[in-house]
Protein backbone atom coordinates (compact mmCIF):
# COMPACT_ATOMS: atom_id res chain seq x y z
CA UNK A 1 0.00 0.00 0.00
CA UNK A 2 0.73 3.29 0.08
CA UNK A 3 1.55 6.55 2.43
CA UNK A 4 -0.01 9.89 1.73
CA UNK A 5 2.90 12.52 3.64
CA UNK A 6 1.52 15.56 2.48
CA UNK A 7 1.14 17.76 -0.31
CA UNK A 8 2.19 15.45 -3.38
CA UNK A 9 4.40 13.08 -1.52
CA UNK A 10 2.87 9.46 -1.55
CA UNK A 11 4.99 6.33 -0.42
CA UNK A 12 5.37 2.38 -0.28
CA UNK A 13 5.21 1.86 3.19
CA UNK A 14 7.02 -1.37 2.29
CA UNK A 15 10.03 1.11 2.27
CA UNK A 16 9.75 2.26 5.57
CA UNK A 17 12.64 1.47 7.74
CA UNK A 18 11.11 4.60 10.50
CA UNK A 19 9.30 6.97 11.39
CA UNK A 20 10.51 9.52 13.67
CA UNK A 21 9.25 12.95 16.18
CA UNK A 22 11.47 15.72 14.87
CA UNK A 23 11.13 17.13 18.56
CA UNK A 24 12.44 14.19 20.41
CA UNK A 25 14.84 13.05 17.80
CA UNK A 26 16.29 15.98 16.84
CA UNK A 27 18.10 17.04 20.24
CA UNK A 28 20.58 14.42 19.52
CA UNK A 29 24.10 14.79 18.58
CA UNK A 30 23.53 11.60 16.36
CA UNK A 31 20.34 12.06 14.68
CA UNK A 32 21.31 15.94 13.98
CA UNK A 33 24.63 14.61 12.48
CA UNK A 34 22.53 11.97 10.12
CA UNK A 35 20.20 14.16 8.88
CA UNK A 36 22.92 17.04 7.64
CA UNK A 37 24.89 14.21 5.90
CA UNK A 38 21.73 12.70 4.66
CA UNK A 39 21.30 16.35 3.29
CA UNK A 40 24.46 16.81 1.76
CA UNK A 41 24.06 13.71 0.04
CA UNK A 42 20.84 14.80 -1.85
CA UNK A 43 18.99 12.42 0.28
CA UNK A 44 16.51 14.58 2.01
CA UNK A 45 13.39 15.06 0.60
CA UNK A 46 10.94 17.98 1.62
CA UNK A 47 7.10 17.64 1.79
CA UNK A 48 6.81 21.00 2.38
CA UNK A 49 8.93 23.66 2.68
CA UNK A 50 6.68 26.37 4.04
CA UNK A 51 5.63 24.86 7.17
CA UNK A 52 7.65 23.79 10.21
CA UNK A 53 8.39 20.26 10.01
CA UNK A 54 7.37 17.71 12.58
CA UNK A 55 8.61 14.30 11.78
CA UNK A 56 10.73 12.60 9.30
CA UNK A 57 10.67 9.01 7.73
CA UNK A 58 13.75 7.19 6.84
CA UNK A 59 13.03 4.81 3.98
CA UNK A 60 14.89 2.41 2.21
CA UNK A 61 15.35 2.99 -1.52
CA UNK A 62 14.72 1.15 -4.99
CA UNK A 63 16.20 -2.18 -4.82
CA UNK A 64 18.13 -1.29 -1.09
CA UNK A 65 20.59 0.57 -2.88
CA UNK A 66 19.89 3.86 -1.38
CA UNK A 67 18.18 5.53 1.35
CA UNK A 68 15.44 8.51 1.47
CA UNK A 69 14.63 10.57 3.95
CA UNK A 70 11.27 12.33 3.91
CA UNK A 71 10.67 15.60 6.19
CA UNK A 72 7.18 16.20 6.76
CA UNK A 73 4.94 18.51 8.43
CA UNK A 74 2.77 15.76 9.57
CA UNK A 75 3.05 14.43 13.60
CA UNK A 76 4.64 11.08 13.53
CA UNK A 77 1.80 9.60 15.48
CA UNK A 78 -0.33 10.40 12.48
CA UNK A 79 2.16 8.66 9.73
CA UNK A 80 2.44 5.69 12.00
CA UNK A 81 -1.87 5.25 12.41
CA UNK A 82 -1.60 5.72 8.96
CA UNK A 83 0.82 3.06 7.99
CA UNK A 84 -0.60 0.46 10.36
CA UNK A 85 -4.11 1.47 8.70
CA UNK A 86 -2.61 0.65 5.26
CA UNK A 87 -1.23 -2.70 6.37
CA UNK A 88 -4.21 -3.61 8.44
CA UNK A 89 -6.05 -2.93 4.88
CA UNK A 90 -3.99 -5.30 2.88
CA UNK A 91 -4.67 -8.24 5.47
Amino acid sequence: MYLHLGQSTVIDDRDIIGIFDLDITSQSFRTRQFLNRAEQAGQVIYTNRNEIPKSFLLCAGQKQVEQRVYITTLNSNTLARRAENSRTVME
